[in-house]
């Protein structure tokens, strides 16, 4: 090894449903990490759970990159270990990721902290299977139709509905439910436009530009993420084509929903705007973002002057100083 190269391990793979999506994100960002400043070793987690280096063996690394979505990767767990191994790692740590991912959480520190989210229900399995009709019920009244339904804990839109008719609602939730015993309903925001902003830092957070993500289906879903190619793929537009005035006030708040939320590190913040009303409310963020050629944070970065070699640079130092931190 070259005297002074910091020794990564790319933490990559894992259980969840979003395995492939962290192998095409793992890829992108083993390719664009400077061998001339790093040493780097994959780490893949199996979707049996089986990790191709001892656990124990994490500590011999300066620090660890994961580069993991969904639960059992994003969510706290991993993190937990890194935490209890004396690891330093890239990203949030185990409450801004717990928070991250489970998005019911997630709305309720959002709405305690004054911050606009859309009207939503949370449903528990047994309160699904005991009272479907009550359940039901509860929700076209306060929420009506279209709603959006939700695993509460999955990412890349993994799971989800949307529900335009109630005779669709109960397969809607069956769907949600294969993925968790938690999940989310939410009031559709008419005309909705989706506004991304990615931010970074520890102590100091600071907001990319504002980008738009205009989907090839009728919202952002799976398929529009990473399937769809070409002349039908979803597009993109950075900087977003709003007011300057109206791109600011979302910068701002993606930087407090990411200081409420103890995301340090990195984040990306999600948003939807009424095309009409122009009301902005918060929708997620994701706290191990994408990282593949087409994902949003990366990307926002770029457009705001720092490239992509340059962020991963950004990150483990970061990383680093954390750890030193505290």
């Amino acid at each position: 090894m070259a005297q002074g190269k910091l020794k990564v391990a790319v933490l990559y793979g894992g259980q969840s449903g979003e395995h492939e999506v962290s192998l095409m994100s793992a890829e992108s960002v083993m390719a664009h990490l400077d061998r001339q400043k790093y040493d780097l070793t994959p780490v893949l987690i199996s979707r049996q759970g089986e990790w191709s280096l001892p656990l124990e063996s994490l500590r011999q690394f300066d620090v660890v990159f994961p580069v993991l979505h969904g639960p059992m990767g994003e969510d706290g767990t991993v993190q937990g270990l890194l935490t209890l191994l004396g690891v330093p790692f890239v990203g949030a740590g185990v409450v801004g990721s717990a928070v991250g991912m489970d998005k019911a959480i997630f709305k309720d520190v959002m709405r305690a902290h004054h911050l606009p989210v859309v009207a939503y229900r949370v449903v528990r399995h047994r309160e699904w299977v005991t009272q479907p009709e009550d359940v039901t019920a509860g929700v076209m009244d306060e929420l009506g139709l279209p709603c959006f339904v939700k695993p509460a804990n999955m990412g890349s839109s993994v799971g989800i509905s949307k529900v335009k008719t109630i005779s669709e609602f109960s397969a809607a939730m069956a769907e949600a439910f294969t993925w968790d015993r938690k999940v989310l309903v939410e009031r559709a925001v008419p005309h909705a436009r989706e506004l991304e902003v990615s931010v970074l830092g520890n102590d100091e957070l600071q907001a990319s530009v504002v980008g738009e993500v205009v989907p090839s289906r009728e919202f952002y879903d799976y398929a529009a993420k990473y399937l769809d190619k070409g002349a039908s793929a979803s597009k993109l537009h950075i900087p977003a084509p709003i007011a300057t005035e109206v791109a600011e006030h979302i910068r701002a708040l993606a930087l407090r929903a990411a200081e409420v939320t103890e995301a340090r590190g990195m984040a990306r913040v999600d948003f939807l705007m009424d095309a009409e009303s122009g009301e902005v409310f918060i929708n997620e963020i994701n706290t191990i973002p994408g990282f593949t050629d087409i994902s949003m944070y990366p990307k926002l970065w770029a457009a705001s002057g720092l490239a992509y070699e340059a962020l991963l640079d950004r990150l483990i130092s970061l990383a680093l100083e954390a750890h030193r931190h505290g």
